[in-house]
């Protein structure tokens, strides 16, 4: 066919762009292409400048929006950061030893962490941080009460939900369990608690924070045999976990807690036996 005899090529039909953009869910170039293709034609862009302007804008709300999503999915009680902790009190407070924990390197780890401290010293406020700047970074996370879990997973145990509920907190790539001591815990509360804390084992992340001692948690357990199970030094999984200990930085090991003097704060990270969130060694 002559080239002459070939149809021209038409202009796409008004609202066609905008239509297939809502489609698409593409907000940004939605709503900027006309100005920036004004903008382009004033400053002799080539079209792929001019693409690639509305691509970076279209991406930044996009990593935006997820971020958003991921910190009103963590259910944060309120938004807490870093700098917004008091480092004056409680005086003493090794702050180069909480800000480790910042970078976040158990996360990638699949490994725990555990604050432990009265009540009032701000240890509700670093998880919530924590979990905060971890959403940031693009980590899914949950935060919620020991004993909220406990109840909610019951709650589901009753209604024949189980399995499902308990993916809600199997999920994230950290779990955060405020307040674990507040409240005593049963037998079946434990076992429950005990099942999330199984099934996240080298999977994903759990920190804790409680205001009670370890050798105080037999009696918040209401002294639960499972308890003792739990313990590392009772069966062959002690000699394995023993082993590996051995290979860690002092820093890393469950036995040479983080002190953190004043604030009361004891930070056990980068370990990957689930026991020692029960009892320490």
């Amino acid at each position: 066919m002559d080239q002459s005899q070939a149809k021209p090529t038409t202009a796409m039909p008004p609202g066609d762009l905008d239509r297939y953009l809502r489609e698409l869910k593409c907000s940004f170039i939605a709503a900027h292409y006309g100005a920036l293709a004004t903008q382009a034609a004033q400053k002799q862009w080539s079209h792929v400048d001019y693409l690639g302007r509305l691509i970076e804008g279209e991406a930044h709300v996009r990593r935006d929006r997820a971020t958003q999503n991921r910190v009103r999915q963590a259910h944060f009680p309120v938004i807490k950061t870093l700098e917004q902790f008091r480092w004056d009190w409680p005086t003493q407070i090794n702050r180069l030893q909480v800000q480790h924990h910042f970078s976040l390197g158990f996360i990638k780890d699949k490994a725990n962490l555990i604050y432990l401290g009265g009540v009032g010293v701000g240890k509700t406020h670093l998880a919530t941080a924590l979990g905060y700047t971890a959403c940031l970074q693009g980590y899914a996370v949950l935060f919620a009460s020991a004993i909220d879990v406990i109840n909610t997973l019951a709650a589901a145990k009753s209604a024949g939900r189980l399995k499902p509920e308990l993916k809600k907190y199997t999920k994230p790539a950290l779990l955060i369990l405020d307040e674990l001591g507040y409240l005593p815990i049963d037998k079946s509360g434990a076992d429950l608690l005990f099942q999330v804390i199984s099934l996240r084992y080298e999977q994903g992340s759990i920190m804790l924070t409680s205001n009670r001692a370890f050798k105080e948690w037999p009696r918040m357990f209401n002294n639960d045999s499972t308890l003792t199970a739990a313990d590392p030094r009772s069966s062959a999984a002690s000699r394995r976990h023993r082993s590996h200990r051995r290979q860690k930085l002092p820093h890393a090991r469950p036995n040479r807690a983080l002190n953190l003097p004043g604030l009361g704060i004891v930070g056990i990270a980068y370990h990957r036996c689930q026991r020692c969130l029960i009892k320490p060694v």
